[in-house]
């Protein structure tokens, strides 16, 4: 019977997969609405994607990279993850009204960055335990 924790790894790349696509969106985004004016009236031209991908990053984060830490015991890499969700939350919340347009910008890239390094990390010492095992 697999346990929750069986479901890191799963977890771990979803997990970098939607860091990268939110660091993606954020640089093609003022590209492709220089390009396809209509993109803004879509979901991914909406601030509210933002929190939709910040709804899904926040929980899956949290919970891949504390059940990964349970295995390897490695809270350095636990914290890089979480520090890049914090700075996420941070750029989320505080938009370019507070952090300037290339200010969110750059936050959220550091953030996706850390996120994604973290996950990487959880990843390869979850498989190192496994195989020690």
């Amino acid at each position: 019977m697999k346990t929750i924790a069986s479901y890191t790894p799963i977890l771990d790349k979803f997990a970098v997969s939607t860091s990268a696509f939110c660091a993606i969106h954020c640089l093609c985004l003022p590209f492709l609405l220089g390009v396809f004016p209509a993109l803004g009236a879509s979901i991914f031209g909406q601030e509210s994607f933002h929190t939709l991908l910040l709804w899904l990053v926040i929980p899956l984060s949290v919970l891949a990279l504390l059940m990964g830490c349970q295995k390897h015991k490695s809270w350095l890499v636990t914290l890089i993850g979480l520090t890049g969700v914090s700075v996420l939350i941070v750029a989320a919340s505080m938009g370019h009204e507070g952090l300037g347009e290339m200010g969110e910008r750059l936050a959220t890239l550091a953030g996706a960055s850390l996120i994604a390094t973290g996950h990487v990390c959880n990843y390869v010492l979850c498989r190192r335990v496994e195989c020690d095992q």
